[in-house]
């Protein structure tokens, strides 16, 4: 989903900062990106440190930052609660949700100071924002977490023109979700196959969300494969 979004502000117009543990996996972007759009910048969000360094790279870059789009996450394995190690859960709370609220912060702290003031914030909540999937308290409970976020910076944003909004994402075709193709549990027990949507939709909705004027924002967007099983019972 972070590539399928960079390549889409890039090809709007977008100056892009590339931001993930794995610099392989950026390099591999910034290959793909149109020359002087796009830059590299290793980063472990769950390190406070580090996020203020990116902050402060990009700003030395290119002077301000308009858009951050919080994509950052990651699960645990799907086991029964009771079996879930302390270290599995933290480790799903540093980065979904302490990690979302550092880039946040380090925003918050550049759109307020920068001329003309104010930008907007993109947090990626997930459909587990809304409901659980089977076995999966640490990655529910932190989406849940980040609407959290969303609304409170939403309102904390409002004097300095920061517009802060999140987007809900059911079943993009990412390497992460193949395997709802093969089938997954579901809440009556059963193992099902689950339809999937081309990820590149999801790059669209930021473009979209991104193409309002600061007097408007999308504070809540849903954008899911359409026979998924979300909506409804079973």
């Amino acid at each position: 989903m972070g590539k399928a979004s960079a390549m889409a502000l890039m090809n709007a117009g977008y100056r892009v900062a590339l931001v993930g543990r794995r610099q392989e996996l950026l390099e591999e972007v910034l290959k793909a990106s149109p020359k002087g759009q796009a830059i590299a910048v290793p980063t472990d969000v769950s390190n406070p440190v580090a996020v203020k360094a990116l902050f402060d790279k990009v700003v030395k870059e290119w002077g301000r930052v308009d858009l951050l789009f919080n994509n950052a996450g990651v699960g645990a394995p799907g086991v029964p609660l009771e079996e879930l190690t302390v270290e599995q859960w933290t480790n799903v709370v540093n980065i979904n949700l302490n990690g979302m609220f550092y880039c946040i912060q380090q925003a918050f702290r550049v759109m307020k100071h920068q001329d003309p003031i104010g930008g907007r914030i993109i947090n990626n909540g997930s459909i587990s924002a809304h409901a659980p999937r089977p076995n999966s308290i640490a990655y529910t409970a932190t989406k849940h977490a980040v609407t959290g976020l969303t609304k409170t910076a939403s309102l904390d944003g409002r004097h300095f023109n920061i517009a802060v909004g999140q987007i809900d994402i059911g079943n993009a075709g990412t390497p992460m979700a193949q395997r709802m193709a093969s089938g997954v549990p579901q809440a009556n027990g059963q193992i099902a196959i689950e339809p999937l949507m081309d990820v590149d939709f999801v790059g669209k909705s930021i473009v979209y969300m991104d193409s309002l004027p600061l007097e408007a924002n999308v504070l809540f967007h849903t954008i899911m494969a359409t026979k998924m099983p979300f909506v409804g019972r079973g």
